[in-house]
């Protein structure tokens, strides 16, 4: 996501770590049979392990090696386990959930899919997003780029991309005990958009095309259709939807049969077969079978894995390359053992470390954001983030409310809200009054929408939706 276009076809230097140990001799060929996946992933965890810092971290300028965590999580490493030289004090989770935690962080001045980019990989290091700390929330960060104009769209239309990774990072870091955090009908907007913005030919670009003709006959790339169709798929679409078939399609269609590569518009290379192959592994469509077996009975995987120094583990960028490429070898390895753009965290083998770490409560004085949604129930969602600066560990629905009046990014989310205090049941936001049995209702984190009470309690971190109706 948001990757320079032309610094992503450098390979990077070998970690001096490895030495001339990372470029042993590449495969002849590959089977991709369970032992030849199994020692993929092996040796790649190790290469990616070497990419830690002295100091603990992986993320830095350019095209960040944060990327890693989604990939060693993929693969059944935990984060916290990764650690230079064993100190667990510098573990890779710990200096990447204080890293977030900073105010300087992400840049001066930030883009949506910087955002998403920390909550899929915060999620898979078994940081809780919304919880990274007490003034860190990235949940209401990614909620903050809303295009109130546009809705559906997060980030300026025209970089589509930001979108796209937005229900990927919305939609995939789901809460800690596994339930999709954002309501149906955020999700809902997310999909309309993605389906709009899917070429003639089956695929997508990082471009919007969305009422462009010339755009939408343009050809596709592999590395967008692999992440919009995981974004579709992770957003509840079945792999038997016309739009994923037609995505499926155009994959197939650039198959190269004596590799099994995909033939993307930068050329073959294994970062863009990552995406592709990623996107297959998350609507669960097999990248080995089928449609993805050529007559010279290769796969993308097998292309993959022709590309992969063993034992050292890296991966290069392009088959002509001569050394590996970090980059490359993060999304060849998550794609080649089943990963779509992030994972889960796996239990970790670090005695004592827990699977997740999270902020518990607000710090009072310290100011936050929450992420809320108003929908009115007659097909206008507000979606915001809401700056505020609690008084206690928890805060209640009532003053999430008043807050959003003048706090809200963007603005308008909620332009008033009746009662105004007290601790009663909230009867009008936004002109729109409970009616009958239509009325006001919350949900927090995904639960069930119930009534909605300006002394509903709210925490650190909760992801708040209301909603008029039945």
């Amino acid at each position: 996501m948001s990757r320079p276009r032309t610094s992503r076809r450098l390979a990077l230097a070998v970690p001096a770590v490895l030495g001339a140990f990372a470029l042993t001799v590449l495969p002849a060929s590959a089977t991709s049979g369970p032992a030849q996946i199994a020692t993929s992933r092996t040796n790649g965890v190790v290469y990616l392990k070497s990419l830690q810092a002295a100091d603990g971290s992986y993320a830095g300028a350019g095209l960040s090696n944060e990327w890693a965590f989604s990939a060693l999580a993929s693969a059944g490493t935990a984060v916290v386990d990764v650690a230079p030289g064993g100190d667990t004090t510098k573990n890779a989770r710990t200096v990447y959930r204080n890293l977030l935690s900073t105010a300087a962080w992400p840049q001066a001045s930030p883009v949506v899919t910087d955002f998403e980019r920390g909550t899929l990989n915060a999620y898979a290091a078994g940081i809780d997003p919304s919880r990274v700390s007490a003034s860190r929330n990235l949940i209401a960060n990614v909620y903050s780029y809303w295009q109130t104009a546009e809705p559906g769209y997060f980030g300026p239309s025209g970089n589509f991309n930001g979108t796209v990774f937005a229900a990927l990072s919305l939609r995939g870091a789901k809460t800690q005990g596994g339930a999709n955090r954002i309501p149906q009908t955020l999700t809902d907007h997310l999909v309309t958009r993605i389906r709009a913005n899917q070429h003639v030919d089956g695929g997508w670009t990082f471009q919007k095309a969305e009422g462009n003709t010339t755009v939408l006959n343009a050809a596709s790339d592999v590395d967008m259709t692999g992440a919009a169709m995981a974004a579709l798929c992770v957003s509840g679409v079945p792999n038997t939807d016309t739009d994923i078939v037609q995505a499926k399609n155009f994959l197939k269609s650039t198959l190269v049969n004596a590799t099994g590569a995909f033939n993307s518009l930068y050329g073959v290379n294994s970062s863009s077969n990552g995406w592709g192959v990623a996107g297959l592994n998350a609507c669960g469509i097999n990248p080995q079978t089928g449609d993805f077996l050529t007559a010279n009975g290769k796969t993308p995987v097998d292309f993959l894995i022709a590309n992969q120094y063993n034992p050292a583990g890296g991966f290069k960028y392009k088959p002509t390359d001569t050394s590996p490429s970090a980059y490359s070898s993060i999304d060849a390895l998550r794609a080649v053992v089943g990963g779509g753009f992030t994972a889960s965290p796996p239990a970790p083998a670090t005695p004592g470390a827990p699977q997740w770490v999270a902020q518990s409560t607000f710090t009072a004085g310290t100011a936050t954001k929450l992420a809320l949604s108003v929908d009115n129930g007659a097909g206008s969602l507000k979606v915001c983030s809401v700056a505020f600066t609690p008084t206690g560990t928890t805060t209640t629905l009532g003053d999430v409310l008043n807050a959003a009046v003048s706090g809200a990014t963007p603005s308008g989310c909620v332009t008033s809200v009746t009662p105004s205090s007290g601790t009663g049941t909230v009867t009008d936001i936004n002109g729109k009054a409970n009616s009958g049995s239509s009325t006001w209702k919350v949900s927090v984190d995904g639960s069930a929408f119930a009534g909605a009470a300006r002394n509903k309690v709210i925490n650190v971190g909760d992801t708040v939706a209301l909603r008029w109706g039945v």
